[in-house]
């Protein structure tokens, strides 16, 4: 096995995520080779694709959606994803369990439990949702309400929740594509299958083959990484055995503490002097969730600064590969907080990036801190 050093991993990784250079795929593209782009917020994964594609624009996207060639649901970890409509057709059902897992935590069981949901078990919930939704779109709240008044005592907001995680709905494009900054509370909701026309049942819930694929498609924009990092990303488990059936179509390395790290063998590795420039990142992205071990791209003290609790994170920049700083938008100024201080050509570097993405967020000026 090769032994890789932490540097290597890192240029891979921004190699594969379109963050060692800037591409001229197109949007479509790009999620397709990243899978998904998570998009709790319908702002971010723009701001994602503007760091990685060259030339994008909104519409770029926003045309994507409307288009029904991308759509946004809860998909990967149980959270809102955006994804290519075919890639959604085949993911959805296989990561279904971990989807359901969720559902079936107390937050959600003990809320059908109280009031007049006594006796109200998942499939019957589901069956009333989709009886509600009657192919249509509908907003969260109105199915949220019709809900609650089916069974008073209980929270409709809750049980839409449910709904949306126990069965496939995808988010319209009014409310799911570019928009003011700010988590939407006003979301509408429409059954995947009747937006995009096609059922989403390509693959059967734990399909080897299909497990297969997933691992196949997450080394290719995460790799090399092991069996825990892969896991951690999508939230399935029990995925060793999957890859221990792949056998030599992987390559085996050892990263920087002795662990085994798989990779697609035909897959190349960048030079780890590579130069990587300065980049903004959204909140939420992958690059820095997809893997249990993140050491490749943020050093661990400053994790805390980025992923404070309560499901945040925040967004970040890049400094030669790595984690430096945090960035917000706030009364049109962008804000750059780093982390320690910056070398003045690094300085210069990574506000005249901020500068070439202030008009794209609909901000006014850049404002930089001092230091850590």
């Amino acid at each position: 096995m090769t032994a890789l050093s932490l540097r290597a991993l890192n240029r891979a990784l921004l190699d594969r995520q379109f963050l060692l250079a800037r591409t001229d795929r197109t949007p479509l593209d790009v999620i397709g080779r990243l899978v998904a782009l998570q998009a709790q917020e319908p702002n971010w994964p723009y701001v994602g694709l503007w760091s990685r594609i060259h030339d994008f624009t909104q519409a770029d996207l926003t045309a994507l959606v409307e288009d029904r060639k991308v759509v946004r649901s809860a998909l990967l970890r149980s959270t809102q994803h955006l994804t290519a409509a075919d890639d959604f057709r085949r993911l959805r059902p296989l990561v279904q369990p971990v989807l359901d897992r969720t559902a079936g935590s107390s937050y959600f069981t003990r809320n059908r439990a109280t009031g007049h949901g006594t006796g109200l078990d998942a499939a019957s919930l589901v069956t009333e949702g989709l009886a509600l939704l009657g192919g249509r779109t509908l907003p969260r709240r109105e199915l949220a309400r019709q809900l609650a008044a089916r069974h008073p005592g209980v929270d409709g907001r809750i049980l839409a929740g449910e709904v949306e995680l126990r069965t496939p709905l995808v988010h319209d494009p009014a409310t799911g594509a570019w928009g003011s900054w700010g988590n939407r509370s006003a979301i509408s909701v429409t059954p995947a299958e009747a937006w995009l026309g096609r059922p989403v049942a390509a693959a059967a819930t734990g399909d080897g083959d299909a497990a297969k694929e997933l691992i196949r498609r997450y080394l290719a924009a995460f790799g090399p990484a092991g069996v825990k990092d892969v896991q951690a990303w999508c939230g399935l488990t029990r995925l060793g055995e999957v890859v221990a059936e792949m056998g030599a179509e992987l390559r085996r390395h050892s990263g920087p503490g002795g662990g085994e790290l798989f990779d697609l063998a035909h897959a190349e590795l960048p030079d780890p002097e590579t130069p990587a420039p300065v980049r903004l990142l959204p909140a939420f992205d992958n690059v820095l969730l997809g893997h249990a071990d993140r050491s490749r791209i943020i050093d661990d003290e400053d994790r805390p600064r980025v992923m404070p609790g309560s499901a945040q994170v925040r967004p970040t920049f890049l400094v030669d590969g790595r984690v430096h700083g945090t960035w917000s938008l706030d009364a049109g100024t962008l804000r750059l907080a780093p982390f320690r201080p910056l070398r003045a050509t690094d300085r210069t570097a990574l506000e005249q990036e901020a500068h070439r993405l202030l008009p794209f967020v609909g901000g006014t000026t850049v404002a930089t801190a001092g230091g850590a």
